[in-house]
């Protein structure tokens, strides 16, 4: 089996710099899909006017976002830093958006340093206008933690709403039979069980997650290099939950492009950002294998593989510290 593993892109400048030669973007590129129905902008969200140009008078109906929450940027001393900057990219998120519309936000909250950014934010979001939902949890399956506490295996999923956007309820129920009966009650002069009343035979997700399945290195869907990549099932399940099709779904932080990946399995447009071209460009690629071979991800390669094969600097950036090599 074939094995091209691409070290955290975010972690070493070098190699970063060594693949900017192979991105089709820099600052300001747009790309516009063929098709017209998908954008991936090399942008900072926080230049409102450039963001509300690439939208023109677009709105969106869902927004799904992954903040770098974890940067190391943002540090202990940072985190009010961190939560202005979210504020200020949220009205703007906001005004982008219709006036019936759904706000998912992907967040951490560190049990070593009182749950921030994870307070803080909450807290902000309070003056923002939106109305909370629900607190989402998703169980991942590879925790961190010590002997002395409780594994930390939760990744909180805030949703929100402006105005009174619809919901698909059907979007909710997972693959998990019912086997548990109960909860009788009289209806129509029947007693009745849970499974008869049911509207399916499946659990709904509620709002704890443990059907996600996230071990990428074993999965179609991975992305080599992406350090903070989401499930391809629990976007969907997003975006099915809360926009129909040809309604645009929009990201500022694309990263490894899985909401532009969802939105194009479902038939929705997305205008997706990323900062940094290599994200973009990742981003883009990802579309472009999806399209070509109908793989969602690279699994036991990365999408700058042909490229990498061929270039001895990166070859041997790689041998020296990592110890990698590539048949």
């Amino acid at each position: 089996m074939l094995n091209h593993p691409l070290p955290r892109i975010d972690k070493d400048e070098k190699l970063r710099k060594l693949l900017l030669p192979y991105c089709r973007f820099k600052y300001g590129t747009i790309w516009i899909d063929e098709k017209e129905k998908h954008k991936i902008a090399c942008v900072d969200v926080s230049k409102s006017e450039e963001v509300k140009k690439i939208f023109g008078k677009t709105k969106g109906k869902l927004s799904v976002q992954d903040p770098p929450y974890n940067f190391i940027a943002f540090t202990e001393k940072q985190n009010d830093e961190f939560i202005i900057w979210c504020k200020n990219w949220i009205a703007l998120n906001q005004e982008i958006s219709d006036k019936n519309s759904s706000f998912y936000f992907w967040l951490g909250a560190d049990q070593s340093n009182h749950f921030e950014p994870f307070g803080g934010f909450v807290e902000m979001m309070k003056s923002t206008g939106l109305t909370s939902r629900s607190f989402i949890t998703m169980r991942n399956q590879r925790g961190y933690g010590t002997q002395y506490n409780w594994m930390a295996i939760r990744q909180e999923l805030l949703y929100y709403t402006f105005g009174k956007p619809k919901f698909n309820i059907k979007s909710e129920y997972t693959d998990i039979p019912k086997v548990l009966k109960g909860y009788y009650k009289e209806v129509g002069g029947d007693i009745t069980d849970n499974m008869q009343r049911s509207k399916s035979q499946f659990i709904r997700a509620g709002n704890v997650w443990i059907d996600v399945q996230q071990v990428f290195y074993r999965m179609e869907e991975n992305v080599n290099g992406c350090f903070a990549q989401k499930p391809l099932k629990a976007i969907k399940r997003i975006v099915e939950a809360s926009s129909a099709k040809n309604e645009l779904v929009t990201d500022f932080f694309s990263h490894s492009g899985t909401t532009l990946i969802a939105s194009e399995l479902l038939g929705r447009k997305c205008i997706t950002f990323d900062y940094d071209p290599v994200y973009c460009e990742i981003t883009l690629r990802r579309l472009e294998n999806l399209r070509s071979t109908g793989k969602s991800g690279w699994q036991n390669s990365n999408p700058f593989y042909n490229e990498i094969k061929n270039d001895k600097k990166i070859l041997n950036h790689l041998k020296k510290k990592y110890n990698i090599t590539y048949n």
